[in-house]
């Protein structure tokens, strides 16, 4: 259940799940509801936030306030990742490596969205383990934070960028 939305900020927002829930007390029970949300502004940079309120919109708009504080920048190359990177959060265990031009986003599930905000065109994707779709979103942003340029490489190492790509 992703939803689209273009703010004037130039971000773009998804809704990827919102989940109804419930607090059991004496008088019976009490519902409020849940939202998970992705942003992005299609160069690189993306974030997640989760939400809770007692309506649904008040929930998506805690959700995409969360998402805008908690962005990072991924450096991306020519709009695909720039090797293979395995990442966890919990049960959670996601894949992604670089495609060629035309493949598109192959990816299922909570991972599509965060790409698709990212400004990622070219992925190979897969989810393993656990599906909640939180756990997945956090690994899948926790796996794109930790990517590392060849420039950043190199410089860390004190090499040139041909020396690091062999």
């Amino acid at each position: 259940m992703a939803m689209n939305d273009s703010n004037t900020d130039g971000l773009q927002e998804k809704l990827i799940t919102v989940n109804r829930v419930a607090k059991v007390v004496k008088g019976g029970r009490q519902f409020g509801f849940t939202a998970l949300t992705v942003v992005g502004d299609g160069e690189g940079r993306v974030g997640f936030g989760y939400g809770k309120a007692r309506e649904v919109p008040a929930a998506i708009q805690k959700a995409m306030e969360k998402a805008r504080a908690n962005m990072v920048t991924v450096r991306l190359n020519g709009g695909t990742l720039q090797y293979p990177v395995t990442a966890w959060h919990g049960a959670s265990k996601v894949f992604m490596q670089p495609a060629s031009d035309g493949t598109g986003i192959i990816a299922g599930g909570a991972m599509r969205p965060v790409f698709e905000v990212m400004g990622v065109h070219n992925v190979l994707a897969k989810s393993l383990g656990s599906r909640n779709p939180i756990n997945v979103v956090r690994a899948t942003i926790n796996g794109l934070a930790a990517l590392q340029s060849p420039e950043d490489v190199a410089a860390k190492r004190g090499k040139t960028v041909e020396e690091i790509q062999g």
